[in-house]
């Protein structure tokens, strides 16, 4: 298949550059932004089943005008001082002032006397808008809100800052946009750079660059466009992931396309023969490890929480056109290009050696035991860090402290009860009229809840048959502890204190976070083993074998467990968070398990390219070493660099996947792919290739070794053909 493929590919390369140019010209003018059908909303990606769910099609039915997104102003003295009651006057002013500036989507504006801090040195306006935090019109709207509460308290002593969901939510889309450009001048960069130190050309190093970035641009505005037509949404975090995910996995398919092309020049292929060969043997190793990666975002079809769930289209559709870039468009553009892609380097045309993976292949060969105990010892180590693990869901940590809502946010904690931010709401609703005294008897019940700040008097919808009782709670909202408080205590106090025939449902952030969380492990239990089985599948029908797969699954499932602890140790353990973000082991699983299994299948499939030859299991693990380790090596250094590139950004979401999917390659590629997994396969011998007991010969199609020659008077190298290839 891949024969035919490089064949064909090789035959007619200005014609596969046209359509992958005419795509672009298709697709691209057709496609919305992807930014228009994005979200953050976890809330609204929860299935209806969920409580949090229920109450807020409830809120929606009964109470419309208050069910859309809030936004908080905390107004307090420039000097820091208590609030007078000349201040409270202008408060009330300021938030008269501010309802009549006619600010789209703005609903309504209101303080009182309540709203006071209990030490005199805040007060809060509420803004109510129309639609939901995640509307593109709301989140206009904050700008001029704040240019007009700066205006119209200028001069007043007074300052105000604007902070809630609808506050957050533009600040966090803000905070992403900006990520996407810092993480895209660094991913380009470092490739340029690395890709210019390993093959010493420029033509080697803007390769990439402009093949994955048309591919960027052709994947983007096709999920965009899926995404608009079947009417789903992606997660807002999608854009920043993609840009290093294309161009991570996309630069080592690319790399492992150019380190094979040169062994094949270097062994005396014509240049048109070289990229066949190449995409032959290279070929089923890319397409495998794109199917793994695809393999494991259709396993997030299954979670119950929707962040997760949209991404896997948009991976899916990226990895995809990636996929099918690296086994035609790059062959095709090596076709035209031939040993000028290594211009103006000669290194091409010597043989060279990796003397730090020839040693270590001959250490590996010697000492497998030993070599196992050691590198399994390193990535058991950083495992036990598990044991400590503590997932965190509060999304105001995922802001950076210097945007205006977090600053606001943190004077508010300051005043106010944490739970200020984001009430709970309870809602009421019956057959009929909601009677006063079943409404008090509630209300009392959730004022003798432990952690609860404050509950305020019942609102009635204007039927009667449906009320809201708002719970401020002590804690900060998205905290472990208000998490459990609300899900635990608060909703079973409120559910006790209901009676019959009448319906009670707890809603809100805190509430929809905590829903978040039950979604998030119902996620672990299912994704998981789903994932792992279909990984397990298409490494079966790679190599071949039965055994194979299962060692290397285990293997990587130990460089996934020893990534997670690295990353307790770095966030918990040095820079003292109380725990990690918590879709961040979601986010390991799937990049390290599934992109790292490239240079599993790299390497293990070069160590079946030797077995077939007949070459003894500890020659072959040596061979395999020799020739597969520099390649790992080069490409998990800058796809490490490229998902590092995300602790650049300010954005701790970003900045702890950044660090470990980064560390997490680092570990799959050096001590699990190079070490780890050849000094098991040695230990192991020919049953790792069971049911086959080894792989069969390949005959005329075996790969070629690198052949030693003298240079030419002329200082090339003389061509030297080799049978097979």
């Amino acid at each position: 298949m891949f024969a035919r493929l490089g064949n064909l590919v090789t035959g007619h390369p200005w014609r596969v550059i046209a359509v992958w140019v005419a795509a672009v010209a298709v697709i691209v003018p057709l496609a919305p932004s992807l930014s228009s059908v994005s979200s953050s909303d976890q809330a609204s990606f929860l299935p209806s089943s969920y409580e949090s769910a229920k109450a807020q099609k409830l809120a929606d039915k009964a109470f419309p005008k208050t069910s859309g997104a809030t936004a908080l102003f905390v107004v307090k003295r420039a000097d820091g001082g208590r609030l007078d009651t000349a201040d409270e006057g202008k408060v009330t002013a300021f938030a008269q002032k501010l309802a009549a500036a006619g600010i789209p989507r703005v609903t309504s504006v209101q303080t009182s006397a309540a709203q006071r801090a209990p030490n005199g040195e805040a007060q809060l306006v509420q803004v109510a808008f129309k639609g939901t935090s995640q509307d593109a019109a709301v989140q206009d709207a904050i700008a001029p809100l704040r240019e007009q509460a700066s205006a119209l308290l200028r001069g007043s002593g007074l300052e105000a800052g604007l902070t809630g969901d609808a506050a957050i939510a533009k600040d966090t889309s803000d905070s992403f946009g900006s990520a996407e450009v810092i993480v895209a001048v660094a991913t380009v960069t470092l490739i340029i750079v690395l890709l210019g130190l390993i093959f010493r050309s420029p033509i080697a190093s803007l390769l990439p660059i402009v093949s994955i970035g048309l591919v960027y641009t052709v994947a983007t505005s096709t999920l965009a466009l899926l995404a608009k037509a079947f009417g789903f949404h992606v997660d807002q975090s999608l854009t920043s992931l993609l840009i290093v995910v294309l161009f991570g996995i996309g630069t080592d398919y690319i790399l492992f396309l150019l380190f094979r092309y040169r062994e094949r020049l270097r062994a005396g292929d014509a240049s048109i023969d070289a990229v066949r060969t190449s995409v032959r043997r290279v070929g089923e190793a890319i397409a495998s490890s794109g199917l793994v990666v695809m393999a494991a975002m259709i396993a997030l079809t299954l979670s119950d929480l929707g962040s997760f769930k949209s991404m896997a289209p948009g991976f899916i559709v990226s990895v995809a056109v990636m996929l099918l870039a690296s086994l035609t468009l790059i062959p095709a553009l090596l076709s035209l290009l031939g040993p000028r892609v290594f211009w103006p380097s000669k290194g091409w045309q010597r043989t060279s050696e990796s003397r730090i993976y020839k040693r270590l292949g001959g250490l590996i060969a010697r000492r497998p035991g030993r070599m196992a105990i050691a590198s399994g010892g390193i990535l058991l180590a950083l495992a036990a860090g598990l044991l400590w693990l503590k997932p965190s869901y509060d999304t105001t940590n995922t802001l950076p402290s210097n945007t205006k809502a977090a600053k606001a946010f943190t004077e508010l904690k300051t005043a106010f009860p944490a739970g200020a931010l984001n009430p709970t709401q309870i809602y009421i609703t019956g057959t009929g009229k909601l009677q006063q005294a079943r409404l008090d008897h509630l209300r009392k019940a959730l004022q003798r809840v432990d952690g609860v700040a404050t509950v305020t008097a019942p609102v009635l919808n204007p039927t009667g048959t449906a009320a809201r009782i708002d719970v401020s709670i002590k804690d900060n909202p998205t905290s472990t502890k208000a998490l459990d408080l609300v899900s635990g205590p608060l909703r079973e106090a409120a559910h006790g204190a209901a009676g019959r025939g009448v319906q009670v449902l707890v809603g809100g952030q805190t509430m929809a976070t905590a829903d978040v969380r039950t979604a998030t492990n119902h996620d672990y239990k299912v994704v998981f083993p789903v994932a792992a089985l279909l990984i397990l599948l298409i490494l079966g029908v790679l190599l071949r074998s039965a055994v194979a797969p299962l060692t290397l699954l285990i293997g990587v499932g130990l460089g996934f467990a020893a990534t997670l602890g690295a990353s307790v140790i770095a966030f918990q353990g040095i820079k003292g968070d109380p725990g990690l973000v918590s879709m961040l082991p979601m986010i390991v699983y799937l990049f390290v398990v599934a992109v790292g299994t490239d240079y599993n299948i790299l390497l293990t499939s070069r160590l079946r390219e030797e077995t077939s030859e007949g070459v003894a299991p500890r020659e072959a693990a040596a061979r395999a070493v020799e020739h597969a380790g520099p390649t790992v090596a080069s490409a998990a250094i800058i796809l490490a660099g490229t998902f590092g590139s995300l602790m650049l950004t300010g954005v701790d979401l970003l900045s702890e996947m950044g660090f470990a999917v980064a560390a997490g390659i680092i570990l799959v590629a050096i001590v699990m792919a190079s070490v780890l997994i050849p000094s098991l396969a040695t230990l192991i011998g020919e049953r790792l290739w069971w049911p086959g007991h080894k792989p069969e010969a390949a005959g005329a199609d075996a790969p070629a070794k690198p052949v030693s020659r003298p240079p030419h008077p002329t200082g090339e190298l003389a061509p030297v053909r080799v049978r097979g290839q």
